[in-house]
């Protein structure tokens, strides 16, 4: 009795050992040869099935979404509507965009003639959105050459006359508020309006106050500029990240942009992006965001 248990005593010393000794192994094994953290693809950040920015593109593990009011811009862009998955962006004669920037297209008539570029794009959806809620007396954009085009004056069948450089009100028609006639109005304005005149009626912010709705835009000719349509937040590092999405000439559909700096399809931009940001169609610096003025 008493051999036996000191038999099954060296059995359990050797088995134990034998333990240490593959623990060992492993960890020096570990230390040579370190494990690669799992790559993830393109599809980890998109659910194909989604019908909105909100639903369809995925924000990456350890981030949420900034929570805002249900009535705000920014809660109106994350939640514009897109056409199916894999849907290629079309220019405004129907002919398919070749170039692939893009990981969403949103789902909205670009019109048929080549006028919503841009920085119309930018127009449309801040129209669009005031014209939703009913803010008639907001919608408002201004001309390259300075002249304020009100839709409220639009709405009581005032047009606008431009001869050269002169532009004014004439009243044509009676009143009419119906969404045929908020869409004249919208193409009036895209065929002289443009980056130019955005940047000098919108306000500058700083990157630390980046809020959806927000635009990264170069004034010029022809210039360009992105619109921030969605964004998250680190809670445990504090970092924020946002998605783009742009029109672009000649006009075409608008886009939720790719990151041409991710190599894994995420297409989530950092706020920590430096002094440059880098999106697929063009560069843009730190100092070049702005703002619509409430």
């Amino acid at each position: 009795m008493k051999k036996r248990r000191i038999i099954l005593i060296i059995m359990l010393a050797v088995l134990l050992l034998t333990a240490c000794e593959k623990m060992i192994n492993e960890e020096k094994n570990l230390i040579k040869n370190p494990q690669k953290p799992l790559e993830r693809k393109a599809d980890d950040f998109i659910n194909e099935e989604g019908k909105t920015i909100k639903e369809r593109i995925i924000v990456p593990q350890g981030f949420e979404r900034i929570k805002l009011p249900e009535d705000s811009f920014g809660e109106y862009l994350r939640n514009l509507p897109l056409k199916p998955h894999g849907s290629k962006v079309k220019y405004y004669n129907g002919i398919v965009k070749l170039r692939d920037v893009h990981v969403a297209v949103i789902d909205m008539d670009v019109g048929q003639r080549d006028l919503m570029q841009c920085a119309d794009s930018v127009i449309r959806l801040r129209a669009e959105y005031l014209y939703k809620r009913g803010y008639y007396d907001k919608i408002h954009f201004n001309f390259t050459n300075g002249f304020r085009a009100d839709y409220k004056k639009w709405r009581e069948g005032y047009r606008i006359r431009v001869e050269g450089n002169n532009t004014s009100w004439v009243k044509k028609e009676s009143y009419n508020g119906d969404y045929a006639t908020f869409r004249k109005y919208l193409d009036m304005v895209f065929a002289y309006a443009g980056t130019l005149s955005l940047s000098k009626e919108m306000k500058r912010v700083f990157l630390e106050d980046l809020s959806i709705g927000d635009v990264f835009l170069e004034g010029g000719s022809p210039g360009h500029c992105v619109i921030v349509v969605d964004m998250a937040e680190n809670k445990n590092t504090g970092e924020k990240i946002f998605l783009l999405a742009q029109g672009y000439m000649p006009a075409q559909e608008i886009h939720v942009l790719k990151n041409p700096e991710n190599s894994d399809g995420n297409p989530w931009y950092s706020a920590n992006f430096g002094e440059r940001l880098y999106t697929p169609d063009y560069v843009f610096t730190k100092e070049q965001i702005y703002r619509f003025e409430e």
